[in-house]
């Protein structure tokens, strides 16, 4: 098959045959696409109660879908946005930001970021508030 045709093939992935990565204790993260010739990485990341990320950015936009739950996220300066099912946030890139688990639900989310291959950056100085 040429490359050209082997581009235009769907890809089916389901999120239950996909081996979780552990992001700490309180979350996990399941990619779905990326470092596969597709030019968005995505993936689901499930939180229970009390996750929080760390301040990070990305060099891309990056967009958190909430499939389950409800979370806060937090752009560097401005105020939090709560967000639940079916609702989305759209990072710039190069931005700082943060989220979390907001209440006592698990969270699950769709994270789709704008590169073929997933980069976080984490501020050093953690002690920047948002």
């Amino acid at each position: 098959m040429s490359p050209k045709a082997d581009a235009r093939k769907r890809k089916v992935v389901r999120s239950a045959d996909v081996e979780p990565i552990s992001f700490g204790p309180l979350a996990e993260y399941r990619r779905l696409t990326g470092q596969d010739g597709l030019p968005v990485f995505t993936g689901i990341q499930t939180c229970a109660p009390g996750y929080a990320t760390p301040l990070h950015w990305h060099p891309y936009v990056e967009c958190l879908f909430v499939l389950e739950g409800e979370m806060e996220a937090s752009l560097e300066g401005q105020e939090a946005a709560r967000l639940g099912p079916g609702d989305m946030i759209a990072l710039p890139a190069g931005a700082p930001h943060v989220f979390r688990t907001f209440g006592d639900r698990t969270l699950r989310i769709l994270g789709i970021h704008a590169s073929p291959v997933r980069i976080v950056n984490v501020v050093s100085d953690q002690s920047a508030t948002l």
